[in-house]
């Protein structure tokens, strides 16, 4: 509960902050506009959600080796993890993925936001990119992605904030899509009930300091994943990868052997 008001409190002072008419200095970054998509839910034809064509970044590696994917969190980008990325890459020889999320980074904006439709976006690229199968990765709600991709297809404070301003035509606005974002934070916060098992490997990864698992989510995570590896990394917060990176990244070496 702690957490998830954290969160909600984050985003009502993303949304209450106005950007100055004038940029932050010469040393803003200048980035291209952001696409909108239109909705495809909703209306009298209930449409279901198509999948957007998301924001990424491939570096190249090994093809015979599963590639890594890594996925941000709530509010994040893709560039979250690009010093870790490439350390993958060095250290691993594979190809390494990073994502931006709908309504996230450089990938298109859209009134459609559910853990399913994130899913369905990474089914649609993954494919594309050749990623199949991939070892994933994941952030909070990244995490969650990954945890219902891999159920539904069986495959094996403010700094952070600011990181997601951009420079339109002389403005700075938000990257993020903060109303949609706001709609459909309670489903964010929250995984979908599934009934199935997904049965490769997997592994959670704890931040000792963090309270966003707590022990009485064990049983479940078990149940959705009975091959689980449940690890905590001491001294880090919910932000593993940034606080100790090496000990992150020493984690998920171990879980790939």
């Amino acid at each position: 509960v702690r957490a998830g008001q954290r969160l909600a409190s984050m985003l009502r002072w993303t949304r209450a902050w106005r950007l100055p008419r004038k940029g932050l200095g010469s040393h803003c970054p200048s980035f291209a506009r952001v696409p909108v998509a239109p909705s495809s839910s909703g209306g009298r034809g209930e449409a279901e959600p198509r999948p957007l064509p998301l924001s990424y970044r491939l570096l190249d590696g090994e093809a015979a080796l599963p590639a890594v994917v890594f996925l941000h969190g709530l509010f994040g980008c893709k560039t979250n993890f690009n010093s870790i990325a490439k350390a993958f890459a060095q250290q691993t020889g594979r190809r390494v993925l990073t994502v931006d999320a709908r309504n996230h980074g450089n990938s298109p904006h859209s009134p459609d936001m559910s853990y399913e439709i994130m899913s369905q976006d990474l089914q649609d690229l993954l494919p594309r990119l050749g990623l199949v199968p991939c070892v994933i990765v994941g952030h909070s709600m990244g995490g969650r992605t990954a945890m219902l991709l891999a159920l539904q297809r069986n495959l094996a404070v403010r700094q952070h904030l600011l990181t997601n301003l951009v420079e339109e035509d002389g403005r700075l606005a938000w990257r993020l899509n903060l109303d949609a974002l706001a709609q459909h934070l309670d489903k964010l916060l929250t995984f979908p009930q599934r009934q199935e098992s997904y049965l490769g490997p997997t592994l959670f990864l704890l931040g000792g300091n963090s309270q966003f698992v707590h022990p009485s989510h064990h049983p479940e995570i078990m149940r959705l994943f009975p091959r689980a590896q449940i690890q905590t990394v001491p001294n880090a917060g919910h932000w593993i990868h940034a606080e100790r990176p090496q000990d992150f990244i020493a984690a998920i070496r171990g879980f790939l052997v």
